[in-house]
């Protein structure tokens, strides 16, 4: 039996998944999150196997999590659940450590699938994104020159954060949150703070619409 962690920031779906897999697998979920810096805690506290994650997250986005998590916790199992079948998110996610990525739209079945393989050593893919593997799909950009504290002030700045509210959530001074912002300007090469907004849109690190509108 191995332990899971689902990190999903939808409710229904993250209960759908952890009724699922408690239904038809022998693994245990351990923890359910709704933001990466929760999922990051509940890894940094509870290791587990595997790491069931989606790539839109608040407060710090799904892949950065991958990457952290790869770095930090390289026997945890990492397998992406994602609407998202654009070549940049499975490149990125898959040079970032994941293991496995399956589409939300995959057959149920494909997913205790997944998690078997990828938990055996293996990885998983669904079918209609694996092509994507084998173009030269890496986007380079400046978003790798941030560090990951750069990382975490852009996405919630990006979701309208104030400095007070950031420095709450990071437990660092507004000070600190503001040279960050400066910093990770200056790498951007931007000059207004639209641009950040403009920018994590466009990496699909926030919604276009407000998820509870729809």
């Amino acid at each position: 039996m191995a332990t899971i962690l689902i990190a999903e920031d939808h409710p229904f779906v993250r209960e759908g998944i952890k009724s699922y897999l408690e239904r038809n697998t022998p693994h245990e979920v351990v923890a359910e999150c709704a933001t990466g810096l929760e999922a990051l805690a509940e890894t940094n506290a509870l290791k587990p196997d595997l790491l069931l994650v989606d790539l839109r997250l608040s407060e710090l986005d799904g892949l950065e999590v991958i990457r952290r998590v790869s770095r930090d916790h390289p026997l945890t199992r990492v397998v992406v659940l994602s609407m998202h079948a654009g070549a940049s998110y499975v490149t990125r996610a898959v040079r970032y450590g994941a293991h496995g990525y399956l589409l939300k739209n995959s057959d149920v079945q494909d997913l205790a699938k997944a998690i078997d393989e990828v938990l055996d050593g293996g990885s998983y893919f669904s079918p209609a994104i694996s092509s994507y593997l084998s173009e030269n799909g890496e986007i380079a950009d400046r978003y790798d020159d941030l560090t990951s504290r750069e990382r975490e002030v852009l996405q919630l700045v990006a979701e309208g954060r104030t400095a007070a509210e950031i420095s709450g959530t990071l437990f660092i001074s507004v000070r600190t949150v503001e040279k960050h912002r400066s910093n990770l300007m200056k790498k951007l090469d931007f000059h207004h703070q639209v641009e950040i907004i403009k920018y994590a849109l466009q990496r699909g690190l926030i919604p276009l619409t407000d998820p509870g509108q729809g």
